[in-house]
């Protein structure tokens, strides 16, 4: 790797890094906030939400590594809402890949396992059990719930890239990003 190409990808790895800092203590505090004098059913929605946020975060980045951009070159060129997002979106691809897979699906992984392991805490404790059958319940349904999710989600990003892609850049061009 020459200078300044190895400065770029070290210049990346630390934006990476503190994007994951940042992004893991925002949602682990609205994880925190919301399981605070929570009942199960508010604590199984949280925990839902995560879960189905790393799916969605996940099909994302594989539709962009997978998308091809002759169709958003189309749009962009007719002026279309979120042609030029999306074009934005597969010239960072390998990026917006990182960020959607890795960081967001990680995160997402681990603050549903924290969310996970509270629920637990609060049967054992309202059952007055310490059994462990049902940590590996619990254990079991959200990795069962996850890994399922995300092969579902990459067929269908893999599938149908186009429409995913085009789907967050409308979203990106509803919030004013990339204008």
């Amino acid at each position: 790797m020459k200078g300044k190409e190895k400065q770029k990808s070290s210049h990346w790895a630390m934006q990476v890094f503190v994007l994951a800092v940042a992004l893991s203590a925002a949602l682990s505090l609205i994880s925190s906030t919301a399981l605070t004098g929570a009942g199960y059913v508010v604590a199984v929605s949280v925990l839902v939400a995560f879960i189905a946020l790393g799916i969605v975060f996940d099909m994302i980045g594989v539709a962009v590594t997978a998308a091809d951009p002759r169709p958003f070159h189309s749009m962009a060129s007719h002026k279309e809402k979120g042609g030029k997002q999306a074009i934005r979106l597969l010239q960072n691809a390998s990026r917006v890949s990182s960020v959607c897979n890795d960081v967001v699906g990680d995160i997402c992984g681990i603050v549903s396992g924290t969310t996970a392991a509270v629920i637990v805490t609060r049967l054992q404790q309202d059952f007055s059990t310490t059994s462990v059958l049902i940590a590996i319940a619990l254990t079991a349904l959200i990795s069962g719930l996850t890994i399922g999710g995300k092969a579902l989600a990459k067929t269908v990003a893999i599938n149908d890239c186009t429409r995913v892609v085009h789907r967050v850049a409308l979203i990106m061009y509803a919030l004013h990003l990339y204008r």
